[in-house]
């Protein structure tokens, strides 16, 4: 019996070198988007970083890249509130999206940039994939959901990236892989391989470096 949603496969030799090239390169900031309009021109493919706030978003961009500040990583949730671009050399746009869920903001701010992050999801028509980061600890909560429904309506393949997989033991990470793929099951949108990943030890960051690569 084939397992649905299985964790992605390691890379081969040719995969893992052309995601590691692509990283090598020098990924900048480009730009802090707070309205549509303020997008850079639809000129090359991008792949977006969507989770909840606190889901460790920042310190996966900085573990893709390699670099320690490249993302703004807080302990305080929510304080991102632009839709972030950063250039690759000659590859997609990195889009870190705003946390969305608990965060510590007025609520007129909130709505705000939750609305600023549907209309990105359903309108951007060189987004080649979503990925939506969900803490391995937590699992997939009702605020992902609505996410996850919108991407599915939009018509945007979503590939969940689980974090923290170092935070939990190997029992734990089980349960929380089961609970994310029956959530899955629902979503036509959802791509049928999970990364697991932890941004500390650098589990799984070679694996999504050469899926991004691979876009087309």
């Amino acid at each position: 019996m084939t397992l649905a949603f299985p964790l992605a496969p390691e890379p081969d030799d040719f995969a893992r070198e052309r995601g590691r090239k692509l990283f090598a390169g020098d990924v900048a900031f480009l730009k802090g988007v707070v309205a549509m309009d303020g997008l850079p021109p639809a000129d090359r493919l991008e792949v977006c970083f969507a989770g909840r706030s606190n889901v460790g978003k920042s310190s996966l961009i900085n573990a893709l890249t390699g670099r320690r500040s490249l993302a703004r990583a807080s302990n305080t949730p929510g304080r991102t509130q632009e839709i972030n671009y950063f250039t690759t050399p000659g590859g997609p746009y990195l889009v870190d999206l705003p946390g969305y869920g608990f965060a510590e903001a007025p609520l007129a701010v909130v709505r705000k940039w939750q609305a600023l992050l549907k209309d990105y999801l359903s309108g951007r028509q060189t987004l080649r994939r979503a990925f939506v980061l969900v803490d391995t600890r937590h699992g997939i909560k009702k605020v992902d959901e609505d996410i996850l429904t919108l991407l599915d309506k939009s018509a945007v393949t979503f590939q969940v990236v689980m974090t923290k997989a170092d935070k939990v033991s190997a029992k734990e990470r089980e349960k929380a892989l089961a609970q994310v793929r029956g959530a899955l099951a629902k979503h036509p949108a959802a791509y049928p391989e999970i990364v697991m990943t932890s941004s500390e030890k650098g589990d799984g960051i070679e694996t999504l470096r050469a899926l991004i690569a691979s876009l087309e």
